[in-house]
């Protein structure tokens, strides 16, 4: 998602990809592609996308997906192509937003296991049951996360 503050110059709503090239956005904040995988996937939707062939010089990284929002709260960067989870968060959601199609970018999966020599077998195992739940899921997809069709087990 491409994320802008709300009293930006440049209406990333309207202007999407487009928004990036304006001469108000000097900074586009992402994830470290070299260690993160947020990061990547906003190198792959920035290279797929025709239109934002002149920002590469403007992009600016953070260690992970949360410091890179970062960089947009604090004005550090005008943009951000940050996780809807955070776009949509409470601080967060008054802001312009921009979704990128999911086509743009690999896929991100998540996923949680229990390790052999977990001190609380059942805890954990509990709270992979709840994230598998019908409201852990009606959770999940509110903030941008899409369900998998099936679980795999291992």
């Amino acid at each position: 998602m491409i994320w802008t503050p709300a009293d930006a110059k440049v209406d990333v709503s309207k202007e999407g990809w487009k928004s990036l090239l304006d001469s108000s956005v000097e900074k586009i904040a992402i994830a470290n592609p070299e260690h993160a995988p947020y990061g990547r996937a906003a190198v792959a939707a920035l290279q797929a996308s025709a239109s934002t062939n002149g920002s590469k010089h403007k992009l600016v990284y953070g260690e992970n997906i949360s410091q890179a929002a970062q960089f947009v709260q604090s004005g550090s960067a005008q943009a951000g192509i940050v996780a809807m989870s955070l776009a949509v968060s409470p601080a967060m959601r008054q802001w312009q937003k921009w979704d990128i199609p999911a086509e743009m970018h690999p896929t991100l999966e998540q996923g949680a296991i229990v390790l052999k020599d977990a001190k609380n077998k059942a805890a954990a195992r509990a709270f992979l049951e709840f994230v598998k739940s019908a409201s852990s899921r009606a959770i999940l997809t509110k903030y941008g996360f899409a369900i998998p069709r099936q679980e795999r087990v291992t």
